[in-house]
């Protein structure tokens, strides 16, 4: 951008960009274009498994497609699947499927042995699930302008960068036939972290870092091992595996369990821990849409511990905080469900309801300062007016020590926070 004649005065790089394209195409020396970092795709594996390559190899008319009518080509039974010494696929040794006539001049002919990637198929069933019995088409029209686009894609970083890739340049490719409605397949798409070794470091058998998750089972429990996955970190963030990170779950669930010996009759919430359900009810149920697991299995242990707190919970609380917990630790709440005799089974019951006013609590404790330290604390109805809640301070009995023979300079009241009193 200096001492190059029209580029000369720009400050922006992405603007004297924009002005070189522009007169390189004002001079017939280029164009504007994208460059993508995506190599050419291997689109051929020697094994069995896989889509058939509906291709077939004529000496005289050279590689000619399968008829359309007579596809799907289906793979041939086989009892043997290893691929053969000369690197061929295993097809290569199935003469009845190798051997066919040419569809053009009718000679004698060879299929291809090669089959497609795993990628084929992950590149598209996500369409197919849409209409999956539907033997004329991939999928009907109809059916995909209801369902595609794909309202959130979420998979493993490793998988879902490059198969999004390649799917998003299949489906493309079938929008170019105007096979399928919308130009993007999916509107949103996140990706889960990567569980690190307890080193830090990715899991390798080379590093001898790894986890075996039937160890983890077969020590703690299935129940743990989800909690834990779950309750790590930032689901779409790595985070290193700690083994005091898996006992600390077990001793969670271990107190859910032993929620049993608390439990009193009663099918409502107690007037003391109504506004704790009520929030953690909403702060799960947000939490659990937008893959927030970690908070929400956060506010379930916080609510435990008002629970512990109290020393009792009617069998209603235990029916709504199993059923919270029941998608993350389905074996331990389904166990309970049924000592508590609630009747079917826990996963077919309703989720639980909130009530929006109710997730406010009534009281709230404050501090109380006088010239900014703290001589005692209050509790006081949540909305209540900012006279009263000074004149209680000030009634406080150590409050009224530090404030006996001064002069109160200024009264100042934080919502919901705390008073400050300066004296002098």
């Amino acid at each position: 951008m200096v001492n190059s004649e029209f580029l000369n005065g720009f400050t922006n790089k992405k603007d004297s960009i924009q002005k070189m394209i522009e007169v390189l195409q004002e001079k017939g020396l280029g164009e504007k274009g994208v460059q993508y970092k995506m190599k050419d795709w291997a689109f051929n594996r020697q094994r069995y498994w896989g889509e058939p390559i509906p291709i077939i190899h004529c000496p005289h008319c050279g590689l000619v497609a399968v008829p359309y009518e007579e596809l799907p080509l289906r793979l041939p039974e086989m009892s043997q699947f290893e691929p053969g010494t000369d690197g061929e696929s295993p097809l290569a040794k199935v003469d009845s499927f190798v051997n066919c006539k040419c569809p053009k001049c009718g000679g004698d002919a060879k299929r291809e042995t090669d089959t497609m990637p795993q990628w084929a198929g992950s590149s598209w069933y996500f369409l197919r699930y849409i209409d999956p019995k539907n033997n004329q088409v991939f999928a009907d029209k109809d059916a995909l302008k209801y369902w595609m686009p794909v309202d959130w894609y979420n998979g493993g970083m490793e998988h879902v960068t490059r198969h999004l890739i390649y799917s998003r340049f299949w489906y493309r490719f079938l929008y170019d036939l105007g096979e399928v409605p919308y130009i993007e397949p999916y509107q949103k798409r996140t990706a889960q972290g990567l569980i690190l070794g307890p080193d830090g470091e990715k899991m390798s058998k080379s590093k001898g870092n790894v986890v075996d998750p039937n160890e983890v089972v077969n020590v703690y429990g299935a129940d743990v091992l989800r909690l834990y996955a779950l309750f790590m970190g930032d689901y779409e963030k790595a985070a290193p595996w700690s083994e005091n990170g898996v006992k600390g779950c077990k001793r969670f669930v271990d107190r859910i369990w032993n929620l049993l010996e608390m439990v009193k009759d009663g099918d409502g919430y107690s007037s003391d821990l109504e506004a704790a359900f009520h929030r953690t009810i909403k702060k799960v149920s947000e939490d659990y849409e937008t893959l927030k697991y970690n908070t929400a299995i956060a506010a379930m242990m916080t609510l435990l511990n008002a629970i512990y707190d109290k020393g009792s919970i009617t069998r209603g609380e235990l029916k709504t905080f199993i059923t919270l917990l029941n998608p993350i630790a389905p074996h331990v709440t389904e166990e309970i469900w049924q000592q508590m005799s609630y009747g079917g089974m826990l996963n077919e019951t309703s989720w639980p309801t909130y009530d929006e006013a109710k997730c406010v609590e009534s009281t709230v404790e404050i501090v109380v300062q006088v010239n900014g330290k703290i001589r005692g604390h209050l509790m006081i109805e949540t909305d209540a007016e900012q006279d009263v809640v000074l004149n209680m301070a000030k009634a406080e009995e150590k409050v009224a020590a530090a404030l006996e023979g001064k002069t109160i300079v200024k009264e100042l009241y934080i919502k919901g926070k705390l008073v400050n009193i300066v004296v002098k």
